[in-house]
């Protein structure tokens, strides 16, 4: 973990209120998928920095995105080539697949997206199956990405306007058959991964599962429990420290 100051190069809108941020610091770092940074908003009056999933590293240039829904977000949309932004990163424990894993499934839904496409562009080798779904046409992002780094991909959205209309937990459920599993990686709002969790028992899925949790969070770091989350003993995680990637059956959703 290191605390650097960082230089926007890009900062780009690729969907509906969606925007991609590339920032190049000052020395190479190296990032897991799943992750992530917490970087500051440019605003000095908004002093906590935001975090959000680390999408992907080339050297000493760190992508990520992220979804205008407030204040601070709104101060990252209006940064500029050039401008000097606080990093924070890496942070949190990522994916780790195991090497005998060949099939991935791949489930996202919304800004869940974006730490996916970190581990399947990364992580060379497997077969991905991707199943990511999106609200509308309008929010739909990186697609080709994601096309160009899986063996199989099936877009959905909830309107039907691009692809299926249907969910990604269910557009996996319906071709489960088809593809098997030897660990399946989610991200994406709560109700999705707790539909997922219910899905995979009530089908008899037995292949490991593993979830990144979207928690809001204060420091990233593990000390001010903001992002405390209860696992299925009864004890408590905290999102930021001891995740955000969790398997799924040891956490509540």
């Amino acid at each position: 973990m290191k605390e650097l100051k960082a230089k926007v190069k890009s900062n780009e809108c690729i969907a509906q209120g969606i925007y991609a941020m590339t920032l190049t610091l000052p020395e190479e770092v190296q990032a897991r998928g799943g992750q992530f940074l917490n970087v500051s908003t440019g605003n000095k009056a908004k002093l906590l920095k935001r975090p959000f999933g680390i999408m992907r590293v080339v050297g000493a240039d760190v992508t990520f995105c992220y979804q205008v829904k407030g204040e601070g977000t709104e101060c990252l949309a209006r940064a500029e080539r050039g401008d000097e932004l606080e990093v924070l990163l890496p942070l949190g424990n990522g994916f780790v697949l195991p090497e005998s894993a060949k099939n991935i499934v791949v489930i996202g839904g919304g800004v869940g997206i974006f730490p996916l496409l970190s581990v399947i562009e990364s992580v060379k080798g497997k077969n991905y199956y991707s199943y990511i779904g999106f609200r509308g046409k309008q929010y739909a992002c990186l697609t080709e990405d994601f096309k160009n780094a899986s063996k199989y991909l099936k877009i959905v959205t909830d309107d039907g306007s691009i692809g299926e209309k249907t969910n990604a937990v269910a557009a996996y459920m319906a071709e489960r058959d088809k593809v098997k599993a030897d660990i399946i990686i989610a991200c994406g709002p709560p109700v999705m991964l707790r539909a997922l969790k219910a899905q995979l028992k009530e089908n008899g899925i037995t292949a490991p599962c593993l979830v990144s949790l979207e928690e809001r969070m204060g420091c990233g770091i593990g000390a001010c429990l903001v992002c405390v989350c209860k696992k299925s003993d009864g004890a408590n995680a905290r999102v930021c420290k001891d995740g955000p990637v969790f398997d799924i059956n040891t956490v509540e959703l």
